[in-house]
């Protein structure tokens, strides 16, 4: 893993060559401005409360879960940071019920989450942003919710912003990961880190281990075996992290290495999973993958699976890849 602090994302976009081809004007103009909006975003999360954007909206999402102010800031500066490029045809948001058209036609569709982990704004713990961007199958053609569900594999770009102690990027174009820092005195995010690896063994674990009674036979067995440590059947001793912000626990796996998990629990039993397909297991897998890792639902790989709605939820267990096979083969 090389590192860098004198190249900056839009100098990066544009001596790219990710698997050996330049990436798109559109492409570079749409994520350009993405990441742009982010480096807004980033200047008013660390405000707050300095500038009143803590605490409840006093709304819902269309999932039902309580908005923060910064929620809905979020989702409004994204969509007006994207709007001017001509070639995103619409775009789709956790936020939001339904897809929003941008230009009559276009190459390009924008699925984000605008603040993931917001349970965490009024705690000062990590938050940040996650986007996926898909080809556009028929460009001319009117915007319908349809030209959104495709798989995983389909995407043409993907990553995330966190807002921490420091504000870095980690995005994949489909060969490889690279990170960036976000340089708050100048406003630019500068590379840090390319050809991000996870190491295919881990031993540490993210898992919210007070749902651990609600949790399938597979998944409980697997955290038991990490719990028992030298003592029992993995002859290893574990260590646990959770952060409750799945951006911030992803990047602590692509970092360092691990396992995070977010699975299915008999709470609710017939939904699949708890986080959402579209706007953080496919780009997480996505990124996941390029590193070397893998993500799956329990018996299927998370990239593969044909989504049959904007807002459906998944399970998800992703990171270091003999662990994930681990997991795999217990579900199996």
């Amino acid at each position: 893993m090389s590192s860098s602090t004198n190249t900056n994302f839009k100098q990066y976009l544009v001596s790219a060559k990710p698997k050996g081809a330049a990436i798109p004007a559109g492409l570079q103009d749409l994520l350009l401005a993405v990441v742009n909006t982010c480096s807004t975003l980033s200047h008013e999360v660390a405000q707050g409360a300095l500038i009143g954007l803590l605490g409840s909206a006093g709304s819902g999402n269309v999932q039902g879960e309580v908005q923060q102010k910064l929620d809905i800031i979020a989702n409004d500066q994204l969509m007006d940071g994207v709007k001017g490029c001509k070639s995103l045809a619409g775009l789709a948001s956790e936020e939001m019920e339904l897809p929003v058209p941008v230009q009559g036609t276009g190459d390009y569709l924008l699925l984000f989450d605008p603040l993931d982990g917001s349970s965490n704004i009024d705690v000062n713990v990590s938050i940040g942003t996650i986007f996926s961007i898909l080809k556009k199958q028929d460009p001319n053609a009117p915007l319908q919710t349809s030209d959104f569900l495709l798989s995983g594999r389909h995407q043409v770009a993907a990553g995330y912003v966190v807002y921490g102690p420091q504000t870095t990027m980690a995005l994949t174009l489909g060969d490889g990961v690279v990170m960036f820092t976000l340089n708050k005195e100048t406003g630019e995010f500068l590379l840090i880190k390319d050809a991000v690896t996870i190491s295919p063994a881990t031993k540490e674990f993210a898992i919210n281990m007070s749902n651990m009674r609600h949790w399938a036979d597979p998944v409980r067995r697997y955290v038991e075996e990490c719990l028992a440590g030298t003592t029992g059947a993995r002859d290893k001793d574990f260590n646990m992290r959770w952060i409750a912000s799945m951006v911030a626990d992803v990047h602590r796996v692509l970092s360092r290495g691990g396992v995070f998990m977010y699975p299915w629990d008999k709470r609710d039993p017939k939904k699949a999973g708890k986080l959402r397909l579209m706007y953080e297991a496919n780009p997480m897998s996505f990124l996941v993958e390029q590193a070397g890792g893998a993500s799956i639902n329990g018996t299927q790989t998370i990239m593969d699976l044909q989504p049959t709605g904007l807002h459906e939820r998944v399970s998800v267990m992703l990171g270091s890849k003999e662990e994930i096979d681990r997991l795999r083969q217990y579900h199996s």
